[in-house]
Protein backbone atom coordinates (compact mmCIF):
# COMPACT_ATOMS: atom_id res chain seq x y z
CA UNK A 1 0.00 0.00 0.00
CA UNK A 2 1.16 3.66 -1.19
CA UNK A 3 -0.03 6.45 0.35
CA UNK A 4 0.97 9.94 0.12
CA UNK A 5 0.57 12.27 2.73
CA UNK A 6 0.19 16.05 2.64
CA UNK A 7 1.49 18.51 5.60
CA UNK A 8 1.37 21.58 3.11
CA UNK A 9 2.16 24.06 5.61
CA UNK A 10 4.74 22.67 8.20
CA UNK A 11 7.10 19.82 7.82
CA UNK A 12 7.04 16.77 10.23
CA UNK A 13 10.49 17.12 10.31
CA UNK A 14 10.49 21.12 11.67
CA UNK A 15 11.97 21.46 15.15
CA UNK A 16 8.69 22.42 17.67
CA UNK A 17 7.97 25.55 19.69
CA UNK A 18 7.41 27.31 16.76
CA UNK A 19 4.64 29.37 15.36
CA UNK A 20 3.36 26.63 13.29
CA UNK A 21 4.88 23.97 14.61
CA UNK A 22 3.56 21.68 17.25
CA UNK A 23 1.59 18.53 17.57
CA UNK A 24 0.48 18.49 13.98
CA UNK A 25 4.38 17.74 13.23
CA UNK A 26 4.43 15.21 15.64
CA UNK A 27 1.29 13.13 14.31
CA UNK A 28 2.43 12.89 10.95
CA UNK A 29 5.76 12.32 11.90
CA UNK A 30 4.93 9.67 14.09
CA UNK A 31 1.97 7.88 12.09
CA UNK A 32 4.55 7.68 9.30
CA UNK A 33 6.88 6.11 11.14
CA UNK A 34 4.24 3.96 12.53
CA UNK A 35 2.77 2.40 9.10
CA UNK A 36 5.91 1.99 8.05
CA UNK A 37 6.35 -0.83 10.76
CA UNK A 38 2.85 -2.30 9.58
CA UNK A 39 4.12 -2.61 5.68
CA UNK A 40 2.73 0.89 4.46
CA UNK A 41 4.71 2.76 2.33
CA UNK A 42 3.87 6.65 2.84
CA UNK A 43 5.50 9.66 0.58
CA UNK A 44 4.93 13.12 2.96
CA UNK A 45 4.43 15.81 0.71
CA UNK A 46 5.07 19.53 2.32
CA UNK A 47 5.86 22.68 1.13
CA UNK A 48 9.90 23.81 1.14
CA UNK A 49 10.30 26.14 3.17
CA UNK A 50 14.65 26.66 3.12
CA UNK A 51 15.82 26.38 -0.65
CA UNK A 52 19.01 24.71 1.06
CA UNK A 53 17.07 22.17 2.51
CA UNK A 54 17.01 18.16 0.55
CA UNK A 55 14.33 18.35 -1.23
CA UNK A 56 13.94 14.57 -0.31
CA UNK A 57 14.40 13.00 2.73
CA UNK A 58 14.29 9.56 4.44
CA UNK A 59 14.48 10.48 7.86
CA UNK A 60 11.24 8.91 8.39
CA UNK A 61 13.03 4.77 8.14
CA UNK A 62 11.00 2.43 5.87
CA UNK A 63 11.36 3.39 2.63
CA UNK A 64 9.34 6.61 3.70
CA UNK A 65 10.08 9.95 2.30
CA UNK A 66 9.35 13.81 3.06
CA UNK A 67 9.75 15.27 0.00
CA UNK A 68 9.83 19.16 0.31
CA UNK A 69 7.72 20.50 -2.50
CA UNK A 70 9.00 24.21 -3.74
CA UNK A 71 5.37 26.20 -3.99
CA UNK A 72 6.26 29.78 -3.75
CA UNK A 73 9.45 31.57 -1.79
CA UNK A 74 10.99 29.01 -0.01
CA UNK A 75 10.73 30.95 3.38
CA UNK A 76 7.96 30.95 6.10
CA UNK A 77 5.19 32.68 5.01
CA UNK A 78 1.84 33.86 7.14
CA UNK A 79 -0.83 31.25 6.49
CA UNK A 80 -2.57 33.75 4.93
CA UNK A 81 -0.85 33.83 2.00
CA UNK A 82 -0.56 30.20 1.42
CA UNK A 83 -3.60 28.73 0.14
CA UNK A 84 -2.58 31.66 -2.96
CA UNK A 85 0.43 28.60 -3.69
CA UNK A 86 -1.56 25.43 -3.38
CA UNK A 87 -2.18 25.42 -7.45
CA UNK A 88 2.12 25.17 -7.81
CA UNK A 89 2.17 22.34 -4.48
CA UNK A 90 0.02 20.42 -6.51
CA UNK A 91 1.29 20.84 -9.88
CA UNK A 92 4.90 19.53 -8.21
CA UNK A 93 3.48 16.80 -6.67
CA UNK A 94 1.99 15.48 -9.62
CA UNK A 95 5.05 15.84 -11.85
CA UNK A 96 7.20 14.33 -9.31
CA UNK A 97 4.97 11.25 -9.14
CA UNK A 98 4.70 10.74 -12.81
CA UNK A 99 9.01 11.06 -13.02
CA UNK A 100 9.03 8.02 -10.38
CA UNK A 101 5.68 6.19 -11.69
CA UNK A 102 4.43 6.40 -8.19
CA UNK A 103 0.64 5.04 -8.05
CA UNK A 104 -0.59 5.88 -4.75
CA UNK A 105 -3.68 3.83 -3.24
CA UNK A 106 -5.16 6.84 -1.39
CA UNK A 107 -4.24 10.37 -0.07
CA UNK A 108 -3.91 11.09 3.38
CA UNK A 109 -4.45 15.16 4.38
CA UNK A 110 -3.49 16.75 7.00
CA UNK A 111 -5.33 20.53 8.01
CA UNK A 112 -7.33 21.89 5.43
CA UNK A 113 -5.49 23.63 3.38
CA UNK A 114 -3.49 19.78 2.68
CA UNK A 115 -7.40 18.84 1.96
CA UNK A 116 -7.77 21.54 -0.79
CA UNK A 117 -4.75 19.95 -2.44
CA UNK A 118 -6.05 16.69 -2.31
CA UNK A 119 -9.41 17.75 -3.70
CA UNK A 120 -6.73 18.33 -7.28
CA UNK A 121 -4.86 15.12 -6.92
CA UNK A 122 -8.03 13.34 -6.38
CA UNK A 123 -9.44 14.42 -9.47
CA UNK A 124 -5.45 13.29 -11.22
CA UNK A 125 -5.73 10.30 -9.66
CA UNK A 126 -9.14 8.78 -8.32
CA UNK A 127 -7.53 7.92 -5.26
CA UNK A 128 -9.77 8.36 -2.61
CA UNK A 129 -9.13 10.74 0.36
CA UNK A 130 -8.55 10.82 4.01
CA UNK A 131 -9.17 13.93 6.04
CA UNK A 132 -7.58 14.80 9.27
CA UNK A 133 -8.28 19.06 10.20
CA UNK A 134 -6.36 18.98 13.78
CA UNK A 135 -8.15 22.14 14.30
CA UNK A 136 -11.23 24.10 12.77
CA UNK A 137 -11.66 27.62 11.92
CA UNK A 138 -15.12 28.16 13.62
CA UNK A 139 -13.54 27.01 17.15
CA UNK A 140 -10.56 29.57 16.69
CA UNK A 141 -13.28 32.22 15.41
CA UNK A 142 -14.75 31.54 18.94
CA UNK A 143 -11.59 32.06 21.16
CA UNK A 144 -10.18 34.45 18.86
CA UNK A 145 -9.22 37.84 21.25
CA UNK A 146 -8.61 40.29 18.58
CA UNK A 147 -8.82 40.85 14.63
CA UNK A 148 -5.13 39.21 14.39
CA UNK A 149 -6.33 35.93 16.14
CA UNK A 150 -9.45 35.68 13.64
CA UNK A 151 -9.70 33.24 11.27
CA UNK A 152 -10.65 34.85 7.30
CA UNK A 153 -14.32 33.42 5.76
CA UNK A 154 -11.89 31.17 3.28
CA UNK A 155 -10.38 29.31 5.99
CA UNK A 156 -13.60 28.19 6.94
CA UNK A 157 -15.16 28.06 3.59
CA UNK A 158 -12.07 25.48 2.35
CA UNK A 159 -12.89 23.38 5.37
CA UNK A 160 -16.30 22.98 4.25
CA UNK A 161 -15.56 21.85 0.62
CA UNK A 162 -12.85 19.48 1.73
CA UNK A 163 -15.59 17.94 4.41
CA UNK A 164 -17.67 17.60 1.16
CA UNK A 165 -15.03 15.92 -0.79
CA UNK A 166 -13.26 13.61 1.49
CA UNK A 167 -14.20 10.03 1.62
CA UNK A 168 -13.73 9.70 5.28
CA UNK A 169 -12.77 12.50 8.13
CA UNK A 170 -10.56 11.53 11.39
CA UNK A 171 -11.27 13.14 14.19
CA UNK A 172 -9.39 12.86 17.02
CA UNK A 173 -11.57 12.70 19.99
CA UNK A 174 -16.39 13.02 19.79
CA UNK A 175 -16.00 16.70 20.79
CA UNK A 176 -14.54 16.85 17.43
CA UNK A 177 -16.96 14.88 15.62
CA UNK A 178 -19.65 16.68 17.37
CA UNK A 179 -18.21 19.81 15.97
CA UNK A 180 -17.63 18.66 12.43
CA UNK A 181 -22.00 17.90 12.75
CA UNK A 182 -23.14 20.33 14.44
CA UNK A 183 -20.89 23.63 12.98
CA UNK A 184 -20.30 21.99 9.65
CA UNK A 185 -22.74 19.95 8.99
CA UNK A 186 -20.71 16.52 8.49
CA UNK A 187 -22.06 13.28 7.78
CA UNK A 188 -21.17 11.31 11.04
CA UNK A 189 -21.31 8.19 8.98
CA UNK A 190 -18.33 8.99 7.56
CA UNK A 191 -16.09 10.75 10.80
CA UNK A 192 -13.64 7.93 12.61
CA UNK A 193 -12.49 8.58 15.86
CA UNK A 194 -9.45 8.16 16.25
CA UNK A 195 -6.79 9.55 18.24
CA UNK A 196 -3.44 10.64 18.08
CA UNK A 197 -0.30 8.34 19.93
CA UNK A 198 2.42 8.66 21.94
CA UNK A 199 5.83 7.19 21.60
CA UNK A 200 5.98 4.95 24.26
CA UNK A 201 9.71 4.02 23.44
CA UNK A 202 10.73 7.53 23.48
CA UNK A 203 8.32 8.96 26.46
CA UNK A 204 8.55 7.16 29.81
CA UNK A 205 9.19 7.98 33.01
CA UNK A 206 12.90 8.73 33.94
CA UNK A 207 13.90 9.01 37.38
CA UNK A 208 13.05 12.68 38.22
CA UNK A 209 16.84 12.91 39.66
CA UNK A 210 18.57 11.94 36.31
CA UNK A 211 16.06 14.35 34.81
CA UNK A 212 17.04 17.27 36.63
CA UNK A 213 20.82 16.58 36.42
CA UNK A 214 19.83 17.00 32.40
CA UNK A 215 18.25 19.66 32.35
CA UNK A 216 20.61 21.31 34.93
CA UNK A 217 18.41 21.79 38.28
CA UNK A 218 19.00 20.62 41.76
CA UNK A 219 17.68 17.71 42.51
CA UNK A 220 15.16 19.04 45.23
CA UNK A 221 13.68 22.09 43.15
CA UNK A 222 10.24 21.78 42.06
CA UNK A 223 9.76 22.75 38.24
CA UNK A 224 6.11 23.16 36.80
CA UNK A 225 5.98 22.92 33.13
CA UNK A 226 4.22 24.56 29.86
CA UNK A 227 5.04 23.35 26.39
CA UNK A 228 3.40 25.00 23.48
CA UNK A 229 3.58 27.67 20.70
CA UNK A 230 3.35 31.17 22.31
CA UNK A 231 0.10 32.15 21.30
CA UNK A 232 -2.94 33.62 23.35
CA UNK A 233 -4.82 30.58 22.57
CA UNK A 234 -2.47 28.71 24.69
CA UNK A 235 -3.60 30.75 27.92
CA UNK A 236 0.44 31.34 29.29
CA UNK A 237 -0.54 34.42 30.93
CA UNK A 238 -3.14 32.75 33.42
CA UNK A 239 -0.27 30.37 34.70
CA UNK A 240 1.63 33.41 35.10
CA UNK A 241 -1.43 34.72 37.18
CA UNK A 242 -1.60 31.45 39.14
CA UNK A 243 1.83 31.19 39.98
CA UNK A 244 1.04 35.04 41.56
CA UNK A 245 -1.48 34.11 43.56
CA UNK A 246 0.42 31.42 44.86
CA UNK A 247 3.37 33.26 46.29
CA UNK A 248 0.88 36.40 47.39
CA UNK A 249 -1.20 33.19 49.70
CA UNK A 250 2.77 31.65 50.82
CA UNK A 251 2.33 28.77 49.05
CA UNK A 252 5.84 29.25 47.36
CA UNK A 253 7.76 30.14 50.75
CA UNK A 254 10.09 27.58 52.03
CA UNK A 255 9.89 26.50 48.49
CA UNK A 256 12.52 26.67 45.46
CA UNK A 257 10.11 26.35 42.68
CA UNK A 258 10.79 27.49 38.64
CA UNK A 259 8.28 27.75 36.25
CA UNK A 260 9.27 26.45 33.21
CA UNK A 261 8.18 27.54 29.93
CA UNK A 262 9.25 25.97 26.90
CA UNK A 263 8.36 27.63 23.08
CA UNK A 264 8.55 30.25 20.92
CA UNK A 265 12.12 32.56 20.64
CA UNK A 266 12.37 34.79 24.05
CA UNK A 267 16.22 35.32 23.67
CA UNK A 268 15.50 37.97 20.58
CA UNK A 269 15.37 41.91 21.19
CA UNK A 270 11.76 43.38 22.42
CA UNK A 271 11.61 44.39 18.66
CA UNK A 272 11.78 41.52 17.14
CA UNK A 273 9.20 39.43 19.67
CA UNK A 274 6.17 38.76 18.90
CA UNK A 275 3.44 40.24 20.12
CA UNK A 276 2.14 37.26 22.73
CA UNK A 277 6.07 36.87 23.86
CA UNK A 278 6.40 40.49 24.74
CA UNK A 279 3.18 40.62 26.68
CA UNK A 280 4.03 37.62 28.54
CA UNK A 281 7.32 39.59 29.45
CA UNK A 282 5.51 42.16 30.90
CA UNK A 283 3.28 40.44 32.87
CA UNK A 284 6.00 38.61 34.70
CA UNK A 285 7.69 41.61 35.05
CA UNK A 286 3.95 43.01 36.30
CA UNK A 287 4.12 40.22 39.03
CA UNK A 288 7.33 40.74 39.54
CA UNK A 289 8.02 37.04 38.36
CA UNK A 290 11.69 37.22 37.38
CA UNK A 291 12.88 34.68 39.51
CA UNK A 292 10.29 32.14 39.29
CA UNK A 293 9.24 31.81 35.55
CA UNK A 294 12.00 31.41 32.81
CA UNK A 295 11.13 31.10 29.16
CA UNK A 296 13.37 28.57 27.86
CA UNK A 297 12.38 28.99 24.18
CA UNK A 298 12.23 25.71 21.84
CA UNK A 299 13.80 22.48 22.80
CA UNK A 300 14.07 19.59 20.35
CA UNK A 301 11.89 16.31 20.85
CA UNK A 302 15.04 14.41 22.38
CA UNK A 303 15.23 16.56 25.37
CA UNK A 304 10.96 16.89 26.31
CA UNK A 305 10.75 13.47 28.24
CA UNK A 306 13.78 14.80 30.52
CA UNK A 307 11.57 17.86 31.15
CA UNK A 308 8.76 15.97 31.37
CA UNK A 309 10.08 13.84 33.88
CA UNK A 310 11.25 16.46 36.03
CA UNK A 311 8.22 18.29 36.15
CA UNK A 312 6.14 18.08 39.42
CA UNK A 313 3.14 18.97 36.58
CA UNK A 314 2.26 20.03 33.42
CA UNK A 315 -0.16 22.94 32.63
CA UNK A 316 -1.87 23.05 29.61
CA UNK A 317 -4.03 26.31 29.93
CA UNK A 318 -5.28 26.33 26.16
CA UNK A 319 -8.47 28.31 25.26
CA UNK A 320 -8.89 25.77 23.01
CA UNK A 321 -7.18 21.94 22.18
CA UNK A 322 -8.70 19.48 19.19
CA UNK A 323 -6.70 16.94 21.01
CA UNK A 324 -3.41 17.99 23.30
CA UNK A 325 -0.45 16.19 22.61
CA UNK A 326 1.56 17.86 24.84
CA UNK A 327 -0.81 16.58 27.76
CA UNK A 328 -0.59 12.53 26.52
CA UNK A 329 3.53 13.01 26.52
CA UNK A 330 3.40 14.28 29.88
CA UNK A 331 1.45 11.18 31.12
CA UNK A 332 3.26 9.23 29.41
CA UNK A 333 6.44 10.03 31.19
CA UNK A 334 4.93 10.06 34.52
CA UNK A 335 3.86 13.29 35.02
CA UNK A 336 0.28 14.55 36.22
CA UNK A 337 -1.35 17.16 33.99
CA UNK A 338 -3.93 20.39 34.77
CA UNK A 339 -5.58 21.26 31.73
CA UNK A 340 -8.29 23.41 31.00
CA UNK A 341 -11.47 21.60 30.22
CA UNK A 342 -11.68 22.43 26.46
CA UNK A 343 -12.15 20.21 23.23
CA UNK A 344 -9.68 16.98 23.65
CA UNK A 345 -8.22 17.97 26.90
CA UNK A 346 -11.53 17.29 28.72
CA UNK A 347 -10.90 13.65 26.89
CA UNK A 348 -7.99 13.26 27.32
CA UNK A 349 -6.97 14.33 30.56
CA UNK A 350 -9.05 12.28 33.76
CA UNK A 351 -9.88 14.88 36.41
CA UNK A 352 -8.75 13.31 39.47
CA UNK A 353 -6.95 10.64 37.85
CA UNK A 354 -4.38 11.35 35.36
CA UNK A 355 -4.30 15.12 36.54
CA UNK A 356 -6.93 17.59 37.07
CA UNK A 357 -9.38 20.15 34.82
CA UNK A 358 -10.43 23.52 35.63
CA UNK A 359 -12.26 26.04 33.63
CA UNK A 360 -10.95 28.10 30.90
CA UNK A 361 -8.85 31.12 31.93
CA UNK A 362 -9.70 30.11 35.25
CA UNK A 363 -6.35 31.39 37.50
CA UNK A 364 -7.55 31.24 40.73
CA UNK A 365 -8.62 26.95 40.14
CA UNK A 366 -4.63 26.88 38.47
CA UNK A 367 -3.82 28.36 41.76
CA UNK A 368 -5.42 25.60 44.02
CA UNK A 369 -5.23 22.92 41.76
CA UNK A 370 -1.25 23.34 41.69
CA UNK A 371 -1.32 24.06 45.06
CA UNK A 372 -2.90 21.12 46.15
CA UNK A 373 -0.33 18.80 44.06
CA UNK A 374 2.63 20.83 45.47
CA UNK A 375 2.04 19.75 48.95
CA UNK A 376 0.96 15.89 48.06
CA UNK A 377 3.53 14.22 47.60
CA UNK A 378 1.35 10.89 47.89
CA UNK A 379 -1.24 12.27 45.65
CA UNK A 380 1.35 13.44 42.63
CA UNK A 381 2.48 9.87 43.10
CA UNK A 382 -0.59 8.08 42.44
CA UNK A 383 -1.59 10.76 39.29
CA UNK A 384 1.88 9.99 37.94
CA UNK A 385 1.03 6.12 38.06
CA UNK A 386 -2.07 6.13 36.64
CA UNK A 387 -0.94 8.65 34.06
CA UNK A 388 1.65 6.38 32.39
CA UNK A 389 -0.73 3.45 32.37
CA UNK A 390 -3.73 5.26 30.87
CA UNK A 391 -1.28 6.96 28.53
CA UNK A 392 0.28 3.41 27.09
CA UNK A 393 -3.41 2.85 25.48
CA UNK A 394 -2.29 5.15 23.02
CA UNK A 395 1.28 4.01 22.08
CA UNK A 396 1.39 4.77 18.35
CA UNK A 397 1.86 0.93 17.30
CA UNK A 398 -2.23 1.05 18.20
CA UNK A 399 -3.86 3.99 16.59
CA UNK A 400 -1.42 3.36 13.54
CA UNK A 401 -3.20 -0.25 13.56
CA UNK A 402 -6.63 1.81 13.41
CA UNK A 403 -5.65 4.04 10.82
CA UNK A 404 -4.62 0.64 9.23
CA UNK A 405 -8.06 -0.71 8.77
CA UNK A 406 -9.61 2.78 8.17
CA UNK A 407 -7.24 2.49 4.93
CA UNK A 408 -8.33 -0.67 4.62
CA UNK A 409 -11.93 0.29 4.15
CA UNK A 410 -11.42 3.20 1.87
CA UNK A 411 -8.41 0.89 -0.48
CA UNK A 412 -9.46 -2.58 0.38
CA UNK A 413 -7.23 -4.10 -2.92
CA UNK A 414 -3.78 -2.39 -1.96
CA UNK A 415 -1.53 -4.84 -0.61
CA UNK A 416 0.89 -4.05 2.20
CA UNK A 417 4.39 -2.69 0.44
CA UNK A 418 6.79 -5.42 2.59
CA UNK A 419 4.03 -8.26 4.75
CA UNK A 420 7.09 -9.25 6.25
CA UNK A 421 6.81 -7.18 8.88
CA UNK A 422 3.16 -6.33 8.31
CA UNK A 423 0.69 -6.85 11.56
CA UNK A 424 -3.40 -7.57 10.92
CA UNK A 425 -4.94 -4.24 12.92
CA UNK A 426 -7.27 -5.06 15.96
CA UNK A 427 -10.80 -4.18 15.07
CA UNK A 428 -12.14 -1.43 17.39
CA UNK A 429 -15.93 -1.29 18.33
CA UNK A 430 -17.21 2.24 17.85
CA UNK A 431 -16.48 4.54 20.87
CA UNK A 432 -19.79 5.24 21.98
CA UNK A 433 -20.49 1.04 22.56
CA UNK A 434 -17.44 0.83 24.86
CA UNK A 435 -17.14 0.93 28.25
CA UNK A 436 -17.48 4.73 30.06
CA UNK A 437 -12.88 4.50 30.70
CA UNK A 438 -12.37 3.55 27.56
CA UNK A 439 -14.48 6.46 25.39
CA UNK A 440 -12.25 9.09 27.24
CA UNK A 441 -10.02 8.20 24.06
Amino acid sequence: MRVAMLSYHTCPLAILGGKDTGGMNVYVRELTRALGKLGVRVDVYTRSQDEHAPHISHDLGYGNRVVHVPAGPQVPLPKRELAGHLPKFVEHILDFAARKNFKYDLIHSHYWMSGVAARDLQAAWGAPVIQMFHTLGVMKQRIAQNAEEAEGSYRIEGEKQVIALADRIVAATVAELAQLQWLYDANPAKIAVIPPGVDTSHFYPIPADEAKEFIGIPPTDTMLLFVGRIEPLKGVDVLIKAIAQMRARGVLDQRHLCISIIGGDPHVSRDAMTAEMSRLHDLRLQNGLEDLVAFLGRRSQETLPYYYSAADAVIVPSHYESFGMVALEAMACGTPVVASQVGGLAFLVQDGVTGFHIPVGDADALCERLTLLLKDQSLRQKMAAQAVTFARSYAWGNIAERILTLYRQVAPHAPLTHTATAVLPRIYPPLADRPTQERQI
